[in-house]
């Protein structure tokens, strides 16, 4: 990972980073935003979910809700998580894949917490009622499941298990509605990490393989009318 990323930084320096930079870049601007008169309000229609808002609300914002800092944690912890990170996931993964992590885990976890207050306290990772109404933004998801997908794709499995260590620890000892999220967002990142080890090379295989017929079916067709 270390070598990867190193080799990466050397030759492009921040030109190998733009997704993080760009989503850095936003997590300080909603920051800003939310604490000026009239800001807490925009940054709330545009980004803020919570369990009680209706569900197509909810789809709606989940994509800026990652780029909302949580209001009970110092924003400079999120700039850093993000930068790092997601710095790190976009030189390993590639853009479009710590993208499709990031919003896929999060979204899971956006969905976990409608179903935990659905099935209430009673139930072992159900919430009560009050939780629907906490604010549920972010980025905290997204880094904990893209520091999981960058450890299996580069075979740190001692960093990859502390992560996992230190999440469900989280929950044991505090279980919290942002603690079983990031759980959720651990289980959602292993199945597409496994998915991917598994069908990666199979859907390029199969166009690979589609293309080089349709050059022979060209090149027959061609020898047929000379």
């Amino acid at each position: 990972m270390f070598g990867t990323v190193r080799d990466q930084l050397a030759l492009k320096r921040f030109a190998a980073i733009p997704l993080a930079i760009t989503a850095t870049f936003l997590i300080l601007l909603f920051s800003i935003v939310q604490h000026m008169p009239g800001g807490e309000v925009l940054v709330t229609r545009l980004g803020v979910v919570k369990a009680a808002l209706p569900l197509d609300v909810s789809l709606l914002r989940t994509p800026l809700s990652l780029y909302v800092p949580a209001l009970d944690l110092p924003v400079w912890g999120a700039l850093a998580q993000v930068l790092v990170v997601f710095g790190i996931a976009e030189i390993v993964l590639g853009r479009k894949m710590t993208l499709v992590v990031a919003y896929a885990c999060t979204l899971a976890g956006t969905l976990y917490a409608r179903f935990g207050v659905e099935v209430g306290p009673d139930h072992l990772f159900g919430f009560p009622a009050w939780v629907a109404h906490v604010r549920d933004t972010g980025p905290s998801a997204a880094v904990v499941a893209l520091s999981v997908c960058v450890a299996w794709k580069c075979r740190a499995w001692v960093t990859g298990g502390a992560v996992i260590a230190v999440m469900v620890g989280e929950v044991a000892v505090l279980p919290n509605l942002a603690g079983l999220e990031h759980v959720v967002a651990i289980v959602t990142a292993v199945l597409i990490a496994a998915s991917l080890e598994v069908f990666g090379s199979y859907w390029p295989r199969v166009l690979g393989d589609v293309g080089a017929a349709r050059l022979l079916a060209a090149e027959a067709r061609q020898h047929a009318v000379l």
